[in-house]
Formats: C-alpha cells, structure tokens, sequence
C-alpha cells in the first residue's frame, strides 16, 4: 500500500504545531489576565466572547480553561457557568511558606557566589524597578520583582526552584496585585529589594535573612485587610474560618 506523500506528513505536524501553540498562547494571556486582575475573581467567562477578544476558535479557549481549571485559577458550576475563581487564602498562605523556605534557604548560597557580573545584573534590575515606579507601570514593575526574585534564585545555583514555585503562586501573586496601587507600599517594597541586594553583595547573611523574611510576609500579613477591602475577591475556606 502506498505511503502518504511526505509533504502532507509535514503540513500534518505543521498543523499540530500550530494548535499546540494556539493552545499555549490562549492559556497564558488568559493566565495573564487573571493574575492581573484584569478578570477579577469572580468574573463570568464566556467562551465564545474569550475567542473573539484572542481571534481564535473555542477549542483552544475550552482547552486553556479547563487547565486554568486544573489550576485552581477558573471555576466551572454546573448550569451557571464559567467563573474566574476567588482568592484562596488557604493557598496563598501554603504557597508564601513554600516560597519562603525555599528563597531564604537559597540566599546564603548566593551571598558565597555572587559574582560582580552578578551585582551589575541586579543593579540594573533596581533601576528598572525604580524608574516603574516613577511612571506608574504596575506590570512592569511586578515584572523586575519576578526577576530579582528569580535572580537571586540563579545565583544561588537553584535555578530549578523559581518556575516550581512560579506556577504554584497564582493565587499570592493575585494579592500581591492588590497592594501594588499603594505608592507608599510599592516604594516599601522596591527599598526592600534594594536593601537585600546591598546585603548580598555585602556578604550580610543575617540582614540579607532578616529582610528577605519581612518582604515575603508582606502579602500574608495585608490578607485582613485586604478580604476587607474586597470581601468579593476572596474564599474563606472552611478551616480557616
């Protein structure tokens, strides 16, 4: 029996392609958007609107849902609908422990290996986040937090650590969100990041410790406040209450 032609073998996995990267897009602007609070928590989804706002089919849109879903980001009730999810505090909690062990476990292998290449990269990082914060730029400025963060974490020699604790922080990084259109916070913070990397480079194991410490409990200590400020946005978990 004959083969099929090589072209259409290639056309085939040309189209696989194509949608796994459709798929893949669709689930990290949508991601996006919901760590943002672009689509604050409790939002009703519409897949057919969702295609439209990415110009896409709903297959991909279904397919980056029911991941978010697995996510704990998207919540789908039977005979309602598709809904952003509500803050867990339970999660965020876990998650801010999890993240912090493993940082504060990881600092004094950086403090042993920075390099001076290593103190020019975050140096450059601060200013980036400071010249954010001058004009505003909440997204930007939450982006150079990832990546001191992360940088710290490479420098250590722990590379593997941020993208496990990146995809299991959604929900922190979602409170985190609230508290940055608070200026006086938001330069809290950026004198936070620049006082760890000082006492890095300074080879200060025990400042280093003591701030990275104070700066990951933030969010977990403005929780209160927060579910006050918007009851909405947050699920109480049972335990908790």
């Amino acid at each position: 029996m004959a083969g099929r032609p090589l072209g259409a073998a290639r056309r085939n996995q040309v189209g696989v392609l194509r949608r796994a990267s459709t798929r893949t897009h669709v689930y990290t602007v949508l991601r996006r958007a919901i760590v943002s609070l672009e689509l604050p928590p409790g939002q009703a989804l519409s897949e057919n609107e969702l295609a439209a706002r990415y110009s896409v089919s709903r297959t991909p849109v279904r397919e980056a849902l029911i991941r978010l879903a697995d996510d704990g980001l998207v919540e789908v009730v039977p005979q309602l609908g598709t809904f952003v999810s509500r803050i867990s505090v339970r999660d965020v909690v876990e998650v801010q422990f999890i993240r912090e062990t493993l940082e504060r476990a990881s600092l004094p292998h950086a403090i042993k290996r920075v390099s001076a290449a290593d103190e020019k990269r975050l140096r450059r990082l601060l200013d980036e986040q400071e010249e954010a914060e001058l004009e505003g730029d909440l997204q930007h400025w939450f982006t150079t937090d990832e990546s001191i963060h992360r940088s710290l974490l490479e420098i250590g020699g722990h590379p593997k650590i941020w993208p496990i604790v990146s995809s299991a922080k959604a929900h922190l990084d979602r409170v985190r969100m609230l508290t940055l259109p608070d200026p006086g916070l938001l330069h809290e913070l950026h004198s936070q990041h620049r006082d760890i990397v000082e006492s890095v480079i300074a080879k200060d194991r025990r400042q280093a410790d003591q701030i990275l410490r104070r700066h990951l409990r933030l969010a977990v200590d403005l929780l209160e406040a927060l579910e006050a400020e918007h009851p909405d946005y947050f699920l109480l978990d049972a335990d908790d209450a």
